[in-house]
Parts: structure tokens; sequence; C-alpha cells
């Protein structure tokens, strides 16, 4: 029998390896999606039916060769998790117009040109699922996050969007809006001083993300704030 397929887009050492591998523990064969391939590729080795793809987002010729062999390799996208983000920080004096471009394309762009390669096969389908990894920084405009934080904004506002027009279709589009500093070996080194419960786990991550792709359609949710118990808010 046919495996469902998941895309987890921006797979790296933190969130995007747990997604990976939560989504084949729940029986998805997965495709993995980065802009460079080294890392994927040795997690798609440890994970049974997963494979390992080049993409860059921001690159509307790049995602739709992309995802044309994902299908013809995986079969039809039942579930897409984008974890892609990117992003300087600096003021508005500080940031260049480049970086806020930048951010955008992975943060915003990006979403719009993955998204637009599932809908059509989600749609004939009546079901499929659309989940994108946020942050609070699209919610507020601190001083330092001038590029950063209108692209998450961007994208959580496309979220928004496309949710009311695609529930009805059957298609549940979510965010999980991340407050907090995710748990990775340079984070650790950057704050050695915070303790275990301080940082965002990634396998928590994965875990609501998994848990939003599984939720009946007579209660879907639409934004998850997800925050360690110690972060301010």
């Amino acid at each position: 029998m046919k495996k469902p397929v998941c895309v987890v887009v921006g797979v790296g050492p933190g969130n995007g390896a747990a997604l990976a591998r939560r989504f084949a523990a729940g029986g998805y064969a997965v495709a993995l999606l980065a802009r460079g391939a080294s890392f994927s590729r040795a997690l798609a080795a440890e994970i049974n039916d997963a494979r390992a793809y080049e993409c860059d987002v921001a690159d509307e010729r790049s995602v739709k060769e992309t995802f044309a062999r994902v299908r013809a390799e995986l079969g039809e996208v039942d579930v897409v998790v984008y974890n892609a983000g990117s992003g300087t920080w600096g003021s508005i004096e500080e940031i260049t117009p480049e970086a806020f471009e930048a951010a955008w394309r992975v943060n915003a762009l990006g979403s719009l040109l993955v998204a637009q390669q599932v809908i059509p096969a989600m749609k004939r389908a009546g079901a499929g699922s659309i989940i994108f990894v946020g942050a609070t920084a699209s919610l507020r405009g601190m001083p330092r996050t001038a590029a950063f934080a209108p692209a998450k904004a961007a994208q959580r506002i496309l979220a928004e969007s496309m949710a009311r027009s695609l529930w009805p279709a059957g298609i549940h589009v979510a965010i999980v809006v991340l407050d907090g500093v995710v748990d990775l070996p340079h984070t650790r080194e950057m704050m050695h001083d915070k303790g275990d419960d301080f940082f965002i786990k990634p396998k928590d991550v994965a875990e609501s993300a998994f848990w939003l792709s599984q939720q009946a359609r007579s209660e879907w949710s639409f934004a998850i704030e997800a925050r360690p118990f110690g972060e301010r808010w």
C-alpha cells in the first residue's frame, strides 16, 4: 500500500530533522527539501522512505522542478510543512534593501511558490495539510527585526488568506507560531547560561505539526503559539 507523502521544506539539524523523523514515524514517505543537500542526504539515509532534494525556495524554477521530481518519485503530496526561514537582525537604519528582500523571498515568496505546487492535487483529493512554522516576529515589530518581522508577517497573513479560501476545499492550512529560542548546538553555546527549560525542543515542534495534520475537520486550528513556560509574553 502506497504511503501518504509529506514534504518538509527547510531541513536542518533542528526543527526540519525532527519534522522529518516524526512524519516518517507516522507512516509517511518524506521528501526532505533544503538549499544544500549534504545534511538532508545523510538524514534521508537514516529514515525509511525518505528522499533528499536540493531546492531554493526563493527561486520559482527550482521549486517547480523539485516538486515535479517529488511527484514523479513519491507521488502527490498530502502534507507540506514549510520550515524554511531566513532573516537578518538589525534596525531600519542598519539593514540593507538586499537583506530585506532576501528575508521576504524565503519566508513569504517561498511559501507562495510551494503552496501553489501542491494545492491543485489537494483540491482534487478534497484533502491535505499545509503547515507553516512561523515566529512571534510576525505579530510584533521589535527594533532589530526590521527585515525579519515584515517577512514573517507576510507569511502569516498569506497563510490566513489561504486558510479562508482553502478550508472549504478540504485543505487544512495552519501555522505554528514559535515564541522562543530553538534548542540547537549553536544556540546552546550562545546562551550557555540558560537552563534546559529555556529552549524550544524541535521534537516538540514536530509533534505539534503532526497533531495539526491529523486534526478532524470539524475542529481545525489555524494558529497555535508554541513557547517554553519561562518565555515572557
